[in-house]
């Protein structure tokens, strides 16, 4: 299995400098071949493939007037161009847009490949091809052999590095448990055992603050000094409520998996839910597909399931005892419910997080 471990990277005046050479060259590879490619085919009607913009990388460096790419690392240069293709290729399935051009602003980042063990690290530095060794925080020990790095810079200014482990595949631990979710806004979930988590409402607590420090950017004059270092205080405080609600999310799908043999979730339409402008802020700071994201891995990890229940599978309308279906639930303020058929009292939220448990455990029986 594949396993991901990031961390903060502390480089010296030199290998900064190093560092945004690389990027700068990633990101020139990137748009010049994307640019060769729309052209190709508005010109040619051919369109290139990766092998072909690879070779033609390689006479590239060759140029005069680029001999300056011979300073990057290749390897890094031919992640890009493999960025690039899978950009093409999500475009064709449908999965995304166009490719667009990369930006000099912003988030800065590039890919390396370990050969011949060129990545490794050394008590607290890693090395990485043509930097050398760069000083790490926050890299936990681990057992496996590393395939590639991906080094970043932030908004911010500071950098990290993510690097990707191929290690044997161990199966942890669970509690052996079965649990139903139902994911909402004013309760993060709440379980088939009647259990509530309230949501955090990260980005709503910051939301003055962040308000203010953009106040101010649009304040500074564009290309001054003060304006950067505005810039980078907007750009922490957004670190810094990313970084609370990724908290959040990693300690309650920790304690899911661990306890759980089998979780069952909403296959939810975030994506249409978000054309829902009223509530599009708050869903959006909920964060479910990412929850649902570590849920699922951290299940399989431990030898769990996650079950995707069908997105129309009317949970909340179906009454957990005898079936009875109450359009009247349809309605989002009715909390609580009692069934015309059988007279049952039900709780919105937890007969709806009963009815995936069931649904769930009928799929997996089937």
């Amino acid at each position: 299995m594949q396993i991901g471990y990031k961390a903060r990277l502390y480089p010296t005046s030199k290998q900064r400098n190093i560092f945004c050479r690389m990027f700068g060259s990633c990101r020139f590879v990137y748009n010049y071949f994307l640019a060769e490619r729309i052209r190709s085919y508005k010109e040619d009607g051919i369109s290139l493939s990766y092998n072909k913009t690879a070779s033609l990388l390689t006479a590239l460096k060759t140029d005069k007037d680029h001999l300056w790419l011979n300073e990057c690392d290749s390897m890094a240069l031919q992640e890009s161009l493999r960025n690039l293709d899978r950009a093409y290729q999500n475009f064709f399935k449908g999965n995304a847009g166009f490719p667009r051009f990369h930006s000099r602003h912003g988030r800065q980042v590039f890919r390396t490949r370990n050969q011949n063990n060129s990545i490794r690290i050394a008590g607290s530095s890693i090395r990485i091809p043509k930097v050398g060794f760069v000083r790490y925080k926050g890299l936990k020990d681990f057992e496996g052999r590393i395939l590639n790095a991906t080094v970043s810079l932030s908004p911010s200014g500071k950098f990290f590095i993510s690097l990707c482990v191929e290690t044997d595949d161990i199966k942890l631990n669970n509690g052996g448990c079965i649990i139903g979710l139902d994911v909402g806004i004013k309760e993060f979930y709440t379980d088939s055992n009647g259990n509530s988590v309230s949501d955090p409402k990260t980005y709503h607590r910051h939301e003055k603050k962040l308000v203010r420090e953009h106040r101010k950017l649009s304040r500074k004059q564009k290309g001054s000094s003060n304006r950067n270092r505005q810039r980078i205080k907007v750009a922490l405080q957004h670190k810094k409520i990313a970084n609370i609600r990724k908290d959040f999310l990693h300690k309650r799908s920790f304690k899911l998996a661990n306890e759980n043999q089998v979780v069952c979730v909403e296959d939810l339409n975030v994506r249409g839910m978000l054309r829902n402008h009223y509530l599009a802020k708050s869903i959006s700071d909920v964060s479910w597909s990412e929850f649902f994201r570590q849920l699922e891995y951290k299940t399989a990890k431990r030898g769990g399931i996650l079950v995707r229940v069908p997105t129309f599978y009317p949970s909340s309308q179906t009454c957990s005892i005898c079936g009875y279906q109450n359009p009247i639930v349809k309605d989002l303020s009715v909390r609580k419910w009692i069934c015309p058929n059988c007279k049952a009292h039900h709780s919105r939220d937890r007969n709806a997080a009963t009815n995936i448990l069931n649904k769930g455990l009928e799929m997996l029986a089937s």
